[in-house]
This record gives structure tokens, sequence and C-alpha cells, in this order.
């Protein structure tokens, strides 16, 4: 799950970020129909995916339901899980008493059996994460051999720039963390984030037993460009997010 709210780092940590219930309803708005969400991450997944009829899949920070939907509607067995409990409250809304959310934290041992799913889908949620470790082999386990994991994540460049046009001097090779000021319906929250180099993104797939099958960096969907003229161009110039297809061994 991701905002499209334009990314600019602060020093400080505050003492509560990601709080996503305080704002669900009004992420849920953005989410819907903003540039880096409904014109670019969530089309470039769904192409990565490709044909999902019959597919068992996890939706793994499931959000305010908008991939779940996608996902569905093009004929995979869906399950969504997330942290927030606001956010789970809006995808009910919209998805309907039927969908199967469930509250989870990706840290901890998932409530699902080995091999229960053909694809894990974990769009825009593994850079919240300091160790990679502890969520990417519960994805693996739930798995079956053979099954995919497709995830989305802030490029490690984008977050560079932003940390160099800021005015600091990051150092690409560390993991580190850095937060953000989200405003949208009125509200403001505080998030915070991950970067970490390429390199140490494929060690920890590689170590947690998924071979890489795709790397990829898209350009948003043409049609947005009306839409969002001047942040169109922008993102069609330099990638904010980076693409994996993983497959699990």
């Amino acid at each position: 799950m991701e905002s499209s709210s334009e990314m600019s780092a602060v020093p400080s940590n505050p003492p509560q970020t990601n709080d996503y219930d305080s704002f669900a309803e009004a992420y849920a708005a953005e989410n819907e129909v903003s540039l880096n969400n409904a014109y670019y991450e969530r089309p470039a997944l769904l192409r990565l995916a490709g044909e999902l009829t019959g597919r068992r899949v996890l939706d793994a920070g499931c959000g305010s339901g908008a991939l779940f939907a996608a996902l569905r509607d093009r004929g995979a067995t869906v399950t969504g899980v997330d942290l927030s409990p606001g956010l789970l409250a809006q995808a009910r809304r919209r998805l309907g008493a039927d969908a199967d959310l469930r509250v989870a934290d990706l840290t901890e041992p998932l409530p699902f059996d080995d091999d229960s799913f053909d694809d894990v889908i974990a769009s825009l949620v593994l850079h919240y994460f300091e160790d990679w470790g502890p969520p990417l082999a519960e994805m693996h386990r739930v798995l079956r051999s053979g099954g995919r994991l497709i995830a989305s994540v802030h490029h490690p460049t984008a977050d560079y720039c932003i940390e160099r046009l800021a005015g600091r001097r990051p150092d690409y090779f560390a993991t580190s963390n850095w937060t953000d000021e989200w405003t949208m319906g009125g509200h403001t929250a505080q998030m915070s984030f991950w970067s970490r180099p390429l390199h140490a993104m494929t060690d920890a797939f590689t170590a947690a037993g998924f071979q890489i099958a795709v790397i990829s960096e898209p350009q948003p969907d043409p049609a947005a460009r009306d839409l969002f003229p001047e942040d169109f161009e922008l993102m069609a110039t330099g990638p904010s997010f980076l693409f994996f297809v993983l497959q699990a061994v």
C-alpha cells in the first residue's frame, strides 16, 4: 500500500508513524485515482501478474482493497491481509462481506498453512521493514513450490535523489530509515520507510529461497498524460518504484 503524495524527506523520526487507521478513508479515496497508484504501480503490477484465472493469490498488505478487486476481477481466488483494521474496513466496504480479509502482521507468522497460495503479491509494502528476512520467509512458506512473489518497492535511486535534493549526502549502500509527511483529506500523518541498495534487495530474496525471474522499471499508463501533465513527465523520465517477479524454489 502506498500514497501518491510527493515524497519530501524530513530528518526526524516521530514517535508514531505509519498510522493508516487515522486517515484510512482519505487514503482509500486517494489510492483509487492517484497517478502513482491507479496509473503507474497497480497497472504495472497487474501486467507482471498476467493470467490469474483459478490461481490462489495472497494480497500481502492489501490496504483498502483496490488491488484485491482487480485481482478478483481477473479470476483469482484472493485473500487479503493488512496490519491496519481501518484500511481493512474500507476494503470490506468495497469488496463485500464475503471477501477473505484478515488482520495480520507480515513480520509475524501468517495464519495460513504451507503451500497455500500460487502467488503472493506485495504491493509497496516491503520498504516499511528494516529486516526483510521474516516477511520474505513467511511469504516463501505459504507459497507452493514454483509459486510467485510479485513485489513492488521504492526505487533505491529515487530515495537517494530525494535525500540529495533535500541537501543531505546519503549513503546509497546503507540500509537507512527516512520519514515523510503525507497530507490527504485534511489529515497529516508521519510515514516511516527503509531504503536499501538494489544488491541488498536481491540478496534478501535469494536468501529467503526465491529465484529472480524479472526486474522491471515500467513507465506510467499513457492515459495519465492528460490527467497529470506535469507529474507524468517526471514519472515517465525517472523511476519511482522497482518491480520484481520471484519464484519460490
